[in-house]
């Protein structure tokens, strides 16, 4: 793989023309959409088996970071909902004794691979990923998010939440008589005031922050029992941590590898995403390859703070448009705004009901979800459909390790299988559509013997089934085959053994392949692996006109090596 490095975030190019009214404006935008942030934060780093300040201290590391070094103009990173799963399954799995060196390290690694992949200019190719496997895992991440809230939206005091979704299912069922009337009641109000808070004052006040700030008042006002911040986690510390390294050991970083590649692949997924969806509100295009490394250093600093996989959040991003942003100072002000609220008020933090941030979860959930891709499974192809089904089940079931991965699987088998089937090979007569002059049959002979045949669409594998089945149906064997290529635009290895394999049935009969007009791609792909040196390049011809005359000089050829032989034999038969 060549590497090609370049590193030029956005920022360098929004400063040129920098105005006094940009600042304004990014500082507006920037404390709002840092308020905002807050009690994402929090919940996201609850949600995945943390402390809320980890979440904290992701926005504020990772989220400077993304702004200051990415390559969209307007893009807000931080902890998303993206995450909440695999954070929690590699707690549980690779931090059973609590401490979170294994977690932090894995995600080290997933900004390495990010980097990796942006300086390696693989941006672009996260766009080939397909859709039903994208809005699948997505929709099975909103369920797993809802699933998490589970305990904290009801109030449950249950010691240990299972990982995996059906156990949580089991938990619910089983507690349902220990359900915390008040808890809930705090919880569904929040839901409330978060859907039904107006819009226009949404803008400035969003709805989250109006649900966080009524729940702490009632939990201070009216000394309401439920379980907060403080009771749980002893409130949130003020500032960022020290720099802490965490403890490497080959034993554990070899069976990290799964869950880096996999953090790697959603931050990237979902960075691009929201960077797409930016560039379509502001009318911008933003750099991948410089997005990927910003990603990359933002999850290799994060876990230094204590922080927690990072990406773009598309929901903050969007709330940053809206509020006027318009270069990435926006985003690096919502960073040091979040860093100024645990600097000042930390100490109330822990008056914070843990109802109200599951509420908030549970409508980012909701809000996630691509429900309404559901109503739309019975139009799509029934293939596309059963990929988003399987993914969407797996996801929920099991992993998102396992469901992506099942779901490229499955993806990709189903590609390949629709491109064999655009492959066509017909046969060719005087009938056949226009094409040029020197590859039209029309008002041209072709010699006895001669067969010529067109190829359409990508050589891959069951061309030489089809092959096969076209010249049985011929009923004839010719002397030579002519394959017009011209529609051919890629090969691979399996499509250039079947070629290879009518040659040689060809070449045993006696027989003669032509090929005319083969493209770039497919002949380069024959001459790397010397099947050009073995047809002869004479019976690669340039057009059907030339693969016509080669022809008959082929049949000449034969015909005059025949006549000799005929006359060889009696002369043989008269010297006896």
């Amino acid at each position: 793989m060549k590497l090609e490095w370049s590193f030029r975030p956005k920022l360098a190019d929004t400063l040129k023309n920098y105005s006094r009214q940009d600042l304004v404006a990014d500082l507006i935008a920037g404390v709002t959409v840092g308020i905002v942030a807050l009690p994402l934060a929090m919940a996201f780093g609850i949600a995945s088996g943390v402390a809320p300040q980890a979440g904290i201290f992701t926005a504020v590391v990772a989220g400077f970071i993304i702004s200051a070094l990415g390559g969209s103009r307007v893009q807000i990173g931080g902890p998303t909902g993206a995450f909440v799963s695999i954070v929690a399954g590699i707690i549980v799995v690779y931090c059973p004794d609590g401490r979170l060196d294994n977690l932090y390290v894995c995600t080290i690694m997933a900004g390495v691979i990010l980097l990796v992949m942006g300086f390696a200019r693989l941006g672009a190719m996260i766009k080939f990923i397909p859709f039903p496997v994208t809005m699948g895992f997505t929709c099975g991440i909103a369920v797993l998010i809802f699933s998490t809230q589970i305990k904290d939206f009801l109030g449950l005091h249950v010691e240990k939440v299972p990982p995996d979704f059906v156990g949580k299912i089991k938990m619910l069922m089983e507690n349902l008589p220990a359900i915390h009337w008040p808890t809930v009641a705090l919880a569904v109000l929040s839901v409330m005031v978060i859907k039904t808070w107006p819009a226009r004052l949404g803008k400035r006040v969003p709805g989250s922050i109006v649900a966080l700030l009524g729940g702490t008042l009632a939990v201070v006002l009216f000394d309401l029992h439920v379980e907060t911040i403080g009771s749980r986690f002893h409130g949130i510390p003020t500032g960022l941590p020290a720099i802490h390294f965490p403890s490497l050991s080959w034993e554990h970083i070899q069976h990290l590898f799964e869950p880096a590649v996999t953090i790697a692949m959603l931050a990237a997924i979902e960075s691009l995403l929201s960077a797409v969806v930016a560039d379509g509100m502001i009318d911008d295009r933003h750099d991948s390859n410089q997005e990927l490394i910003a990603q990359g250093l933002a999850n290799i600093f994060s876990p230094l703070f204590g922080g927690i996989p990072a990406t773009g959040a598309i929901a903050r991003t969007a709330t940053n448009i809206r509020t006027g942003a318009r270069s990435p100072i926006a985003g690096m002000v919502h960073a040091l705004t979040l860093l100024v609220i645990i600097l000042v008020a930390a100490p109330m933090a822990k008056f914070i009901p843990l109802a109200v941030l599951s509420a908030v979860l549970v409508v980012v959930a909701f809000n996630m979800g691509e429900w309404h891709q559901f109503r739309r499974l019975a139009k799509w192809p029934k293939s596309d459909s059963a990929v988003f089904l399987a993914v969407f089940a797996l996801t929920v079931l099991t992993d998102l390790p396992k469901a992506v991965l099942v779901g490229m699987v499955l993806a990709s088998v189903l590609f390949i299988n629709r491109v064999s089937q655009t492959m066509q090979i017909t046969a060719v007569d005087e009938r056949s559509g226009a094409e040029a002059a020197h590859n039209s049959l029309v008002g041209k002979e072709v010699p006895k013997g001669v067969l010529v045949y067109r190829v359409f669409g990508a050589f891959l594998f069951g061309a030489a089934d089809k092959l096969e089945t076209a010249l049985k149906r011929a009923k004839q064997e010719p002397e030579v085959l002519i394959l017009k290529m011209q529609s051919v635009l890629a090969m691979d290895a399996t499509g250039l053994n079947a070629l290879e394999d009518i040659f040689e049935k060809l070449h045993r009969r006696g027989r003669q392949l032509v090929l005319s007009g083969p493209h770039t791609q497919p002949l380069l792909t024959m001459q790397k692996d010397g099947f050009i040196e073995r047809l002869g390049e004479e019976n690669v011809c340039p057009h059907l006109d030339a693969a016509l005359e080669r022809a008959r000089e082929i049949l000449t050829a034969k015909a005059e090596t025949k006549a000799a032989k005929a006359v060889v034999k009696p002369a043989i038969g008269t010297a006896h």
